[in-house]
């Protein structure tokens, strides 16, 4: 009797094992003990039933071409609740605005294959490996532009299968409904597509980092340093070698949003970087041509705090109570200058000043002027300084500086010659060439150098555009300025309108009227000469000298001995000259349809170093930059208790975080 009952009782037990053996062997792959720790998925109880099609519920994944899902899904959601609340559902129901439109529904599509996958006659099907391989390798940028990391459920080879599985393509019909829709599309629309609206700082960062990504073999991002608040300055670089300096490829800039209630430039700018990227990946011969021949940097806001203080006052003009006065004060006042309430643009060393009173001397110079020690003793700005060592850092041929408030393209000199006088006439010695770059914007622009009375900057339509900034109203310590007096570049100021903040339904106007001029300004960088300097080994030679007879404004050579110097058509006699070599001459003539710069190449002979006339700029004293090192601190990383950079949470984080459910970790890149 003992025995017997023994012996059923071990029958049962064999019995329910089985049962419970195929249970598990029918289940669904289980959740990895490392996901349900990281909160990708959870652990399923044993499934006593077996899973059956269901309709397919969700509401972001309605437009799959199927109708019917089955649960537990490939992540073991066990039903359409538990998949609902979790981050993986969140971030498709978020991705479009995360990603701006891009590889959207694309994304969200091959997303909700995995979490609502396909069912027939109760059989669960998995999408096919090839269609999301396909995806990643057309999307991966576009995370990588926000820092985020490819979604661990979107793995092409652990939740995907190859086609010899019975795999099917869940974009398949999607892909049908787009080839028509780019049928019916006439050759005439534009190609590059950009959405015309504002962006936070944020957003803005955003946009950058998924534009350098995308076209990552021409483009890269690299901070210049940080605002008062800690913001980056972030900038983006269009060449054919990014991040590097090639031999005679000359180098420009554009700078927007210096004072940060000034945003059309902004705007612009981020518009300017995605046309550049999405242009020469289509094929445009004009933007292949001029990234492939030239290393443009773009710094779309040099003052991101003080944007954030006018849009902040935009947004608090909507009150019905404040519909008046808040656009007209934000306009002028509000958000200018910087977090410290210091206007970038007057926080410039004064350059201008020292080259005037050198005027007296036979042979003064108007380059390369060093900055007064006692300028360091000042209340410097972390703006100006990072764009200061910026600028000091690369050799940059020519510049632009966005601004807002009237329409006109303004160059240096910005201060007058006489203090005391607000609107004198105060050319620097390349005042025909800063006329000619002026020109090129203003000729090109909509409406800047038409005569129409009526409309903004019509005091300066007489002009063509354009004036002498110290003619127009006179200020020191500007950006151009210094530009010109410190380095080789020369710089111009364009006022892009009268208002200052413009409504977003104009942003796309405004981008068609300036396009053009912020192309052809860019190309004017290839006119005039270029070369390199060598000693009789073939070895280029920095900071030589290249003079023109009849401009007491010389340029150096870079590096490697490169140079460029911006020219009008003409004759000119050159000089090019360094310390322990002998002097050469060049007689030279430019014609004036010449489309691109010419090549003047000089060879230098060691020779005995003879004393000279007063040399107002020795290279010891322009090389002394923060020589208290007081302000270096603006120019570094942020570091944590340890030592190690702090790392802060992207922008994006928000979106899991505000309902108190499990954070996404395995979003982080740096997890």
């Amino acid at each position: 009797m003992h025995v017997g009952y023994k012996r059923m009782e071990m029958n049962s037990l064999v019995f329910a094992f089985n049962i419970l053996a195929t249970v598990v062997w029918c289940a669904p792959p289980r959740c990895e003990p490392e996901d349900e720790i990281l909160g990708r998925c959870q652990s399923l109880e044993p499934i006593l039933e077996q899973s059956k099609c269901t309709e397919l519920a969700l509401g972001y994944c309605d437009d799959m071409p199927y109708e019917k899902t089955m649960f537990p899904n490939i992540l073991d959601h066990r039903n359409r609740q538990e998949a609902e609340i979790g981050a993986e559902y969140l971030l498709l129901s978020v991705i479009h605005s995360l990603l701006k439109g891009e590889c959207t529904p694309d994304i969200r599509m091959l997303g909700c294959s995995v979490l609502a996958p396909r069912c027939e006659d109760n059989v669960m099907l998995k999408p096919c490996r090839s269609t999301c391989e396909l995806v990643r390798k057309g999307c991966a940028h576009a995370f990588e532009g926000i820092e985020m990391a490819w979604p661990y459920f979107l793995d092409c080879d652990r939740f995907f299968v190859s086609d010899e599985e019975g795999c099917y393509d869940p974009l398949a019909t999607l892909r049908d409904r787009q080839e028509v829709a780019l049928a019916r599309i006439s050759p005439e629309e534009p190609s590059t597509i950009i959405q015309f609206t504002y962006q936070s700082n944020a957003q803005m960062i955003s946009v950058l980092k998924k534009t350098a990504a995308k076209c990552s073999h021409i483009s890269r991002t690299y901070s210049i340093g940080r605002s008062g608040e800690g913001k980056d300055l972030l900038v983006i670089e269009f060449s054919n070698n990014p991040g590097q300096h090639d031999l005679l490829e000359p180098e420009v800039k554009y700078i927007g949003n210096m004072h940060g209630n000034e945003v059309l430039g902004r705007q612009l700018l981020i518009y300017l970087t995605q046309y550049l990227c999405s242009e020469y990946l289509l094929g445009n011969q004009r933007i292949q041509t001029l990234i492939n021949s030239t290393r443009i940097h773009i710094l779309p806001s040099m003052n991101p705090d003080g944007y954030e203080l006018a849009s902040a006052e935009v947004e608090d003009s909507g009150d019905p109570e404040n519909q008046e006065e808040g656009p007209v004060f934000n306009g002028w006042t509000s958000g200018r200058g910087n977090a410290q309430n210091i206007d970038l643009n007057r926080n410039f060393p004064d350059l201008t000043s020292i080259a005037y009173s050198r005027r007296r001397h036979k042979r003064y110079r108007t380059d390369h002027i060093p900055i007064p020690d006692s300028y360091w003793f000042g209340k410097i700005a972390p703006e100006t300084f990072a764009v200061m060592k910026w600028i000091r850092s690369i050799p940059f041929v020519q510049s632009a500086s966005l601004h807002g408030g009237e329409l006109v393209v303004s160059y240096p000199y910005d201060f007058s010659k006489h203090p005391q006088e607000e609107k004198m006439f105060s050319p620097t010695p390349d005042e025909q060439v800063f006329k000619q770059l002026a020109r090129t914007y203003a000729d090109a622009h909509a409406t800047m150098a038409d005569n129409n009375t009526d409309r903004c900057g019509a005091s300066f339509g007489s002009k063509g555009g354009i004036i002498n900034g110290a003619l127009w109203y006179s200020f020191a310590g500007g950006m151009s300025d210094f530009n010109y007096l410190h380095t080789n570049c020369f710089e111009i100021t364009v006022e892009l309108g009268c208002d200052k903040f413009p409504a977003e339904e104009e942003l796309y106007t405004e981008w068609r009227r300036n396009k053009e001029s912020l192309l052809s300004f860019m190309e004017l960088v290839h006119r005039g000469i270029k070369g390199i300097v060598k000693d009789e080994d073939g070895n280029g030679i920095k900071g030589a000298s290249i003079s023109v007879r009849g401009i007491r404004h010389d340029i150096r050579t870079a590096e490697d001995g490169d140079y460029w110097r911006l020219l009008n058509s003409g004759v000119h006699i050159l000089t090019a000259s360094a310390p322990g070599y002998t002097k050469v001459m060049k007689k030279i003539f430019l014609p004036a349809q010449m489309q691109k710069a010419g090549r003047v190449d000089f060879v230098l002979k060691k020779a005995v170093l003879e004393p000279d006339a007063v040399d107002f700029s020795p290279a010891n004293t322009y090389d002394r930059f923060d020589p208290y090192n007081q302000f270096e601190r603006y120019s570094l990383s942020e570091l944590g208790e340890n030592g190690e950079e702090r790392q802060e949470k992207p922008w994006w984080w928000a979106y899991f975080t505000q309902f108190g459910e499990s954070a996404p970790t395995w979003l982080l890149r740096s997890y």
